[in-house]
């Protein structure tokens, strides 16, 4: 996800699409972030994360991923912006009974028990150890449906904050879409792109490593090696990769038509269109993943880069 964030609304021309945060929030927790369990897990399997392990999730999000790493016994810490429904549930999830806001940018920071959260509302700068403590294990930026607001670019500067956070010789992970031959939602999302710049339409230009992108374009492909460029020219260093099935998989349609947009990809559609076209094409998008009991099942394959600080 968070996987910075696909959460986070695309810049464009056109006026902000009205959105109801918290029904948004509430559809992404419950139906699509789930989609990306097999990436989270793969992660931890590689990387050994488990009890005392250190471990930063940069656009934690609503914090399924946190989750997950606290459930093998790891300490793990939190930080988003912007973001304060996905955080509220988050909290809901990783804090229950601590009231309903996350520490704000700037609150002692205190080192979360193994197995227990801290979650922080605010810059990744806002979530570094305590005073005193080792850098962080691993730093997790799982952002794999759409990088972070401003493309690569947007993508290498919340790399360059992450990075002196980490231990020297910690693991940063990136993740992002595989090839989009592989990937059958790719031609789902063309439909975003579509209905925003129904000039250029959402044509690939050639490349094969379809990643969703914000902006007033919607959907567009980015290179294969976006993820390792991304991490070189933040300082960091290469150290292995990997592919894993991620299928989205919905109870039906209207459960996919929530699912995806919850993800803010469709943003740029709704500001230029009506919000009835951009479901209505959705759904006509989505007409081949249908199957005969009326569940929908679209095999993806996503790829995560584990880059070190040097």
């Amino acid at each position: 996800m968070t996987p910075t964030l696909v959460r986070r609304p695309p810049a464009h021309a056109g006026s902000p699409p009205r959105v109801d945060a918290h029904a948004r929030a509430r559809d992404w927790a419950e139906i699509q972030e789930r989609m990306l369990v097999p990436l989270y897990e793969a992660v931890y399997d590689r990387l050994g994360v488990g009890a005392g392990t250190r471990l930063l999730g940069l656009g934690c999000g609503s914090g399924l991923a946190l989750l997950l790493a606290a459930s093998r016994g790891a300490a793990v810490t939190g930080v988003d912006t912007g973001h304060t429904e996905l955080l509220a549930l988050a909290r809901e999830r990783l804090l229950p009974g601590a009231g309903a806001q996350a520490p704000h940018a700037g609150a002692p920071a205190r080192e979360p028990a193994p197995g227990c959260a801290r979650l922080v509302e605010g810059a990744p700068g806002d979530a570094a150890p305590p005073s005193g403590r080792p850098g962080y294990d691993v730093v997790t930026v799982f952002e794999p449906l759409g990088p972070p607001s401003g493309g690569t670019e947007g993508l290498v500067e919340t790399l360059g904050e992450a990075a002196p956070l980490a231990e020297r010789g910690g693991a940063v992970v990136l993740a992002g879409w595989g090839p989009a031959e592989r990937c059958a939602t790719a031609s789902v999302l063309r439909v975003a792109a579509k209905l925003a710049d129904p000039v250029r339409g959402g044509d690939a230009d050639g490349d094969t490593g379809a990643v969703p992108s914000p902006g007033a374009a919607g959907w567009r492909p980015a290179g294969r090696d976006r993820l390792e460029e991304a991490a070189q020219r933040a300082g960091l260093r290469p150290d292995g990769s990997g592919r894993v099935a991620c299928p989205f998989g919905y109870a039906d349609t209207g459960s996919a038509v929530r699912g995806l947009r919850s993800t803010g990809l469709f943003d740029a559609a709704l500001a230029v269109t009506d919000e009835e076209q951009v479901e209505k094409e959705l759904a006509e998008a989505l007409h081949p993943h249908v199957r005969e009991d009326g569940t929908v099942w679209m095999p993806n394959v996503f790829r995560y880069l584990v880059a070190r600080r040097g």
